[in-house]
């Protein structure tokens, strides 16, 4: 995504990486979120096609069933924008506990982290914009090209489980490594507990 953009390829980013850095993005921006996205996607395809026969490639939405397109558009928008919720909030975390330190001031990444916006919903809103801009009438023309009847809904479940596995291996190593260039972020202070008097 924008990591390119910041005046280096995937490469050069992926060398400023420590070690450490690199195990998390493996460990918690592949593997473990690769799981979740199976398990969410799958699940939520499932559910918004329960008791239907086929799901259309097209349809009116909010007002009908799902259908392929809107609903593959729908997760190039909203699987960047909860992703970098909740990834941007464990490595802030992370950072803040010393489990993880911050890339270093010349890290190619920093320059592109620092012109998004800091706060977490913002950042994901304008991630997700931009992934549904650069993907999503890509999507619809192979969609369209490929014409099919409809999917049943075995074959539904199946492209978004594949679908939002595929789409996070690209968008969530390039989250995690955008706020670790955030360098620390305060922690939110822990609520203190009240003294009883003596």
């Amino acid at each position: 995504m924008g990591v390119v953009r910041a005046g280096g390829s995937i490469r050069t980013v992926w060398r400023e990486l420590s070690p450490a850095q690199r195990r998390w993005v493996y460990v918690n921006a592949l593997v473990v979120t690769a799981v979740i996205n199976l398990l969410v996607n799958a699940g939520l395809a499932w559910l918004s096609s329960a008791g239907e026969h086929r799901v259309p490639l097209w349809s009116v939405p909010l007002v009908e069933k799902p259908s392929t397109v809107t609903d593959t558009i729908g997760t190039f928008f909203l699987l960047p924008l909860i992703t970098c919720l909740l990834i941007t909030t464990a490595v802030r975390y992370e950072i803040g506990a010393g489990r993880l330190m911050p890339l270093g001031a010349s890290a190619s990444a920093r320059a592109f982290a620092q012109s998004l916006p800091a706060t977490r919903l913002r950042r994901g809103v304008v991630l997700g914009a931009l992934c549904t801009l650069a993907l999503g009438p890509i999507a619809v023309l192979v969609l369209a090209a490929i014409d099919f009847s409809g999917l049943t809904t075995g074959q539904f479940v199946l492209y978004k489980a594949v679908l939002g596995v595929a789409l996070g291996a690209v968008v969530t190593p390039a989250i995690a490594v955008l706020a670790m260039a955030d360098g620390p972020v305060e922690l939110e202070p822990a609520v203190a507990t009240p003294q009883t008097a003596a």
